[in-house]
C-alpha cells in the first residue's frame, strides 16, 4: 500500500523540479522522487564508483557504446578474469551508426575503476557507463 510523503518548495524549485522530471522522461514527481532518494542514498551508503573503497563488491552492468573494430579488446577484458562476467549482449543501433555493448558483471571497485579506464583509453569508444545494482538485505534472489 502507497504512504503519502510531503515536502514545501518554492516556486521556482518546484518549477526547475518540474523541468528535471519531463527532460527524464518520469511520468510524474514521485516515481522520480523516489528513484533519486534510492540513487542519493545509495551514493550516501556506499560512494560512487570513482570513490568506493578498493576492495567494496559491486555488481551491475557496464555499458560500452563504440564503433567497430575494437572488438577483439572487449574480448580481452571479458577474459581478464578482472572481472566476473556473467553475460554479455551486442547490439548495433543503426539510427546512431554506432555498437552497444553490455557487460553484467561483478567484482571490486578497483577492478572496476580499472576496466572503464581501460575502456576509456581505447580509440573509438565513444562512452562508457556503469549502473551499478541496488544493494538490499533481502528479496527474490
Amino acid at each position: 500500500m502507497s504512504q503519502i510523503i510531503s515536502f514545501s518548495a518554492d516556486k521556482n524549485f518546484a518549477e526547475g523540479l518540474d523541468g528535471l522530471i519531463e527532460k527524464s522522461g518520469y511520468q510524474n514527481r514521485s516515481k522520480f522522487l523516489r528513484d533519486a532518494a534510492i540513487h542519493y542514498s545509495e551514493v550516501q551508503q556506499r560512494g560512487e564508483i570513482a570513490t568506493m573503497k578498493d576492495e567494496e563488491i559491486v555488481e551491475g552492468h557496464l555499458v560500452i557504446y563504440y564503433q567497430h573494430g575494437i572488438e577483439h579488446k572487449l574480448m580481452e577484458i571479458r577474459h581478464s578474469n578482472k572481472l566476473e562476467i556473467s553475460s554479455y549482449t551486442h547490439s548495433c543501433l543503426p539510427h546512431s551508426h554506432t555498437c552497444v555493448d553490455v557487460m553484467h558483471a561483478i567484482g571490486t571497485a578497483a577492478h572496476y575503476r580499472g576496466v572503464i579506464e581501460q575502456l576509456q583509453n581505447i580509440p573509438n569508444v565513444d562512452k562508457v557507463s556503469l549502473i551499478s545494482a541496488p544493494m538490499r538485505e533481502d528479496g527474490c534472489c
